[in-house]
């Protein structure tokens, strides 16, 4: 942003509410501000796109998900499902849209892409055969053609026809594809979406026109019956339905080959990345007993299934994922992103504790993934919130309920519009993230108008009020999920939104959430009462002490003491006890537990096998 212009408008928004006095965080140099190590904070904050597809039925919202991630030469690119172009970042920050030429072809959905270092490659989820597209400069949007289509999968039906397959007959496609390139320079091409058929993979020859060689080679299927986190449902909760399998993407890490896959289905809070490991690029795969590897069921952006493993220039790894939201339709979603790696004997992992609290920016190789956490506590949990005005049935309680399933809606959709979060005490506030709601939004595609423009104030009495933060009209650009971490901490107990513009028919939002510290000691330590498999033993129940204080929980869990890579989240206020539906039948594991509040964290519980 423009930090002089960013200023005046800051300025201007205080003269008209009245206010006396500027934040020496704003005054400070636009210099000294980019000093700052940068953070980021999931939903990942970037202007997804509205669904322009269903405009017939009338149903407006923005989307994105399946994100393909990309490192290609200096710079990362993120492709996903429901954009009419792509985005650009320098540093898994900042993420910049580039419309593109030629790119999608007929509504984008689940996108492969990969480099070779000299040309990007992309390609579409197709029922049929489309052209891959590539290009040595991706910044530019200029996609080229290949020299031909992708052909027709040998021994594929027609589109319409998948009930009448046979034996030997896979469904059409490749529909949620990946491409992999291998080190000795062999590709491969893997794909599959459905509940009934499994993930296919298939070596193409890009010298002879991306041609087959050979036939598809089924590799896996789901197994709910042996993998709990498979099951189909909100918390695993529907087994009458069979997941799907979804959403291949490889990687090889020293010598070995991690196919990642996504289930049950897309529209649940446990929407997972799970992986099978083998030797070669077609298998065959062994199912790796520590899945899933990315799984975070609670929290305010849960699911996280779906997405894509890279490394970015400091050699750490990452994962991405989908998160669901599906206020105005099943696939309405956002995209996340959590640190990940591989132990030294060749386990994937991903980490999603706090995966929805601010994070810091990778600068350098980091060692330990819970390093990245800033430690910036969630201070807006059910905290009373005032607004200027409400419409009926969408009131302003909702904004601090952290949940993106209700929300908030003024009377109208025009600046000075404002939300106000009490804290209950004056607090060290470090930054605040604005979710925005599509209430009736009645807009498809893109226009000149969508664009996210608001100021953020502090108090410590409610009377007098300092800037905290800005998004400003200048940058003229959409923010459905806008992140505003300040330039220095400020100490006050009132924040609020002051609404400049938003570009849809009504302004809605669904949680406005606080990060910072309170003052005080961190919460004590829980102790584990009981963790025992169920006579299903692909359940688990965890039964804790309840700590004085505590806003929520974090159960941890894995294969060993020193590997408790997945996150349970629940929130404080019911019974302590947890059922874990996502466990692997037969398999053993640990688990602790920590409590946190707007203080911090407690130290994690002594591990304990669950017996």
């Amino acid at each position: 942003m423009q930090y002089d212009t960013a200023l005046s408008m800051v300025r201007a928004a205080l003269v008209r509410l009245g206010c006396v006095a500027l934040c020496a965080a704003i005054a400070m140099s636009a210099a000294n501000a980019a000093e700052k190590r940068a953070t980021w904070i999931n939903p990942v904050d970037i202007d997804y796109k509205y669904d322009f597809t269903l405009e017939h039925q009338g149903v407006s919202f923005r989307t994105g998900a399946d994100p393909a991630v990309v490192l290609h030469k200096d710079a990362y690119y993120l492709f996903m499902t429901k954009a009419d172009g792509y985005w650009r970042s320098s540093d898994l920050v900042r993420w910049h849209f580039i419309p593109a030429i030629r790119w999608p072809f007929e509504g984008n959905v689940a996108p492969a892409a990969v480099s070779d270092g000299n040309k990007l490659y992309i390609m579409q989820s197709s029922f049929g055969p489309r052209p891959l597209l590539s290009t040595t400069n991706p910044a530019s949007g200029t996609l080229d053609f290949e020299e031909r289509m992708m052909e027709k999968l040998p021994d594929s039906v027609p589109a319409g026809q998948e009930d009448r397959v046979g034996k030997g007959q896979i469904p059409p496609g490749p529909w949620d594809p990946d491409l992999f390139r291998d080190d000795d320079g062999r590709w491969y091409l893997y794909w599959g979406s459905s509940n009934l058929y499994p993930i296919y993979g298939i070596e193409v020859d890009p010298s002879k026109h991306w041609s087959y060689i050979g036939k598809p080679a089924p590799l896996f299927l789901a197994h709910p019956d042996l993998h709990g986190w498979e099951r189909f449902g909100q918390d695993h909760r529907s087994e009458q339905t069979r997941p799907y399998a979804e959403g291949s993407w490889m990687t090889k890490h020293d010598g070995h080959y991690y196919l990642q896959y996504a289930a049950p289905g897309t529209e649940y809070n446990v929407y997972a990345n799970g992986v099978y490991v083998g030797d070669s690029p077609l298998g065959p795969f062994t199912y790796a007993p520590y899945n899933p590897i990315s799984y975070r069921p609670g929290g305010y952006a849960t699911g996280a299934g779906h997405g894509s493993t890279f490394q970015d220039r400091h050699g750490n790894w990452w994962n991405t994922g989908t998160t669901w939201i599906g206020n105005n339709w099943n696939f309405e979603r956002r995209i996340v992103q959590y640190p990940a790696g591989f132990t030294a004997d060749g386990q994937m992992y991903a980490s999603t504790r706090f995966g929805d609290f601010p994070h810091w920016a990778a600068t350098s190789r980091v060692s330990n993934p819970d390093d990245l956490f800033t430690g910036w506590m969630l201070l807006s949990y059910h905290k009373p919130v005032t607004a200027s005005s409400t419409r009926a049935g969408f009131e302003a309680k909702n904004v601090t309920d952290e949940d993106p399933h209700t929300f908030w809606v003024a009377a109208r959709n025009a600046a000075g519009e404002t939300l106000t979060v009490d804290l209950g005490a004056v607090m060290t506030v470090r930054a605040v993230q604005v979710n925005f709601a599509d209430y009736q939004s009645t807009l498809f595609g893109d226009n000149s108008e969508i664009w996210t423009a608001f100021n953020l104030l502090g108090s410590k009495d409610g009377k007098h009020w300092i800037a905290l933060g800005v998004v400003p009209a200048t940058e003229h650009r959409d923010r459905p999920n806008a992140y505003v971490p300040f330039p220095v901490a400020a100490r006050v107990r009132y924040v609020r939104y002051d609404h400049i513009h938003a570009g849809a028919a009504n302004l809605a939002i669904s949680d406005m959430r606080v990060f910072g510290k309170a003052d005080g000691k961190l919460p004590l330590t829980p102790q584990i009462v009981d963790a025992a498999h169920e006579a299903d033993s692909r359940n688990a129940v965890i039964r804790w002490t309840a700590i004085p204080g505590a806003i929520g929980y974090n159960i941890r869990w894995g294969l060993r003491p020193d590997r408790l890579y997945q996150t349970h989240q629940v929130w404080a206020g019911s019974d302590p006890i947890v059922e874990l539906r996502a466990l692997t039948a037969g398999q053993s594991y640990w688990v602790a537990i920590e409590a946190f509040n707007e203080t911090g964290v407690s130290e994690l519980s002594r591990p304990i096998l669950m017996r």
